[in-house]
C-alpha cells in the first residue's frame, strides 16, 4: 500500500533532488499544459464565437479555479490518506475527460447550451488540478525535507507556468489550424501522456502523529494565504484580459503578454528559487509583491504592445516568487502530518482569486475599460505587499 506523502518523511535522497524531482515536475508541465492551451483563445471563443460579455468571461476562466477551491481540502485530506500516486492519477484522468468534454461546446449551435458543456469542462479541469497539485507538492517537499520547501515550490511552478508559457502560442496555432474542438483535444491528450510519469516517481515513507484540525490549519496559514491572493490577481488580470486588451487597443500577437509573463516566471524561479529558503519567505516576498505592482502598473499605462508585454514580464518575474515565499511562511506553521490539507489549503486562496477575483475583474472593465483590470491588480499588489511587510515583523512567521 502506498504511503502518505504530505504526512511523509523522506528517505535519503537515491539521486540528486534534481532528478528526484524532475519526473515529479513533468507530470505537473502536462497538467498544466492542458490548462495553458486554451488560456490565449478562450476569452476570444467565448466573446465572438458564443457572444458573451465580460463577465461570462471571467466566469469561464473562473469556473475551473472555482471547482478547484472546492475540493482543496478534500485533495489534501486523500493525499494525505491515500498517497500521492492514486490522488495524481485520478487528477489526471479527470483532467483528460475535461478536455473531451468542452471539445462538446463546439457541437451545438445553441450558445447557452455550448456555454454549459464548457463550463462543465471546466469545472473538471478544476478538480483534476486540485488532485494533480496538490499531491505534487506534498510529494516533492516529502521527497526534499520540509527545509526545501520553497524550492519545491519554485521546481513546481517552474513546470506550472512553464507550461502556460509553452501553451499559450501553441494553442493559438492549433487553434488556427484546427479550431477550438481540435485545441481542446490537445488538452485532453497531455494529462494522458502524464499519467505515464506516476510510476516513475520515488514512494516516500509515512509519518506519524496526531493530526491538528482543520481551522487550525486555516488561522496557521490565513496571512500568508492572503498575500497570495492579493498578489494572484495580476495574473488573473493577465490570463483573463489581456488578449482582450490588446485586440481593444488595436495590437496584433494577443498572446505576448501571457508568454512573456510566462517566460519571466521560469527565468526567476531558476535564477533566484533558493532565495525563499535562504533569506526567508517573508522578506522576499515583500520583493516579490512590489515587482508585481511595478508590472501591473506597467501594464495598465502602457502606449504599446511590446511595452505591455515587457510589463507582463515585470509581473511574471515579481509573481514568480510570491508562490514559494508566501508558501514558506505558511508550510513551517504546520506538522508533517497535515503538510497535505495545509498546502491543499494554501494553494485554495490562489484559486478563491481565479474563482471569484477574475469575475469582479470582469465587472470592473465592463464600465471602466480593459485598463481598469491591470489598474486593480495594482493595488492588490500593494495590499499583499503590505501582507508581506506584516509577516517581516511578525514573530515566527517569517519562513
Amino acid at each position: 500500500m502506498e504511503t502518505s506523502p504530505a504526512a511523509a518523511v523522506a528517505r535519503p535522497l537515491a539521486l540528486p533532488l534534481w532528478k528526484e524531482l524532475l519526473p515529479l515536475c513533468l507530470i505537473v508541465f502536462l497538467e498544466f499544459l492542458a490548462m495553458g492551451l486554451p488560456l490565449p483563445v478562450l476569452p476570444v471563443y467565448v466573446h465572438e464565437t458564443l457572444g458573451f460579455g465580460p463577465l461570462v468571461i471571467g466566469l469561464v476562466l473562473g469556473m475551473q479555479s472555482i471547482a478547484t477551491l472546492a475540493t482543496r481540502h478534500a485533495a489534501g485530506t486523500r493525499s494525505d490518506d491515500q498517497g500521492p500516486k492514486r490522488t495524481a492519477l485520478i487528477g489526471l484522468i479527470i483532467s483528460a475527460a475535461a478536455g473531451a468534454v468542452s471539445a462538446l461546446s463546439t457541437v451545438t449551435t445553441s450558445p447557452a447550451v455550448g456555454l454549459s458543456v464548457l463550463l462543465v469542462g471546466r469545472a473538471l479541469l478544476g478538480l483534476g488540478e486540485s488532485l494533480v497539485i496538490t499531491s505534487a507538492l506534498a510529494w516533492g517537499v516529502a521527497l526534499a525535507g520540509r527545509e526545501r520547501s520553497g524550492l519545491v515550490m519554485a521546481w513546481v511552478g517552474i513546470a506550472m507556468y512553464g507550461a502556460i508559457a509553452v501553451g499559450a502560442p501553441l494553442g493559438s496555432a492549433i487553434d488556427s489550424g484546427f479550431g477550438f474542438a481540435g485545441l481542446c483535444i490537445a488538452a485532453m491528450v497531455a494529462p494522458l501522456v502524464g499519467t505515464i510519469g506516476t510510476i516513475v516517481v520515488r514512494p516516500v515513507n509515512a509519518a506519524r502523529g496526531m493530526r491538528i484540525p482543520f481551522t487550525r490549519v486555516i488561522k496557521l496559514i490565513i496571512l500568508p494565504g492572503t498575500g497570495l491572493a492579493l498578489c494572484a490577481i495580476g495574473f488573473g488580470a493577465i490570463a483573463g484580459f489581456s488578449a482582450l486588451a490588446f485586440a481593444d487597443r488595436g495590437w496584433g500577437h494577443a498572446e505576448l503578454a501571457m508568454t512573456a509573463f510566462g517566460i519571466a516566471y521560469v527565468l526567476a524561479r531558476l535564477a533566484f528559487g533558493k532565495f525563499p529558503d535562504r533569506f526567508g519567505g517573508a522578506r522576499v516576498a515583500v520583493a516579490s509583491a512590489a515587482t508585481a505592482a511595478v508590472g501591473q502598473l506597467g501594464m495598465w499605462l502602457a502606449p504599446s504592445a511590446g511595452l505591455s508585454s515587457a510589463a507582463a514580464a515585470i509581473t511574471g518575474l515579481g509573481f514568480s516568487l510570491a508562490f514559494p515565499s508566501f508558501g514558506v511562511v505558511a508550510i513551517r506553521q504546520v506538522p508533517p502530518q497535515n503538510r497535505g490539507v495545509a498546502l491543499g489549503a494554501y494553494t485554495a486562496f490562489f484559486d478563491a482569486t481565479m474563482g471569484f477575483g477574475v469575475p469582479v475583474l470582469g465587472l470592473i472593465v465592463g464600465p471602466f475599460g480593459y485598463g481598469a483590470a491591470f489598474a486593480t491588480a495594482m493595488i492588490a499588489a500593494l495590499g499583499s505587499l503590505a501582507v508581506a511587510a506584516v509577516l517581516v515583523v511578525r514573530p515566527g512567521a517569517r519562513g
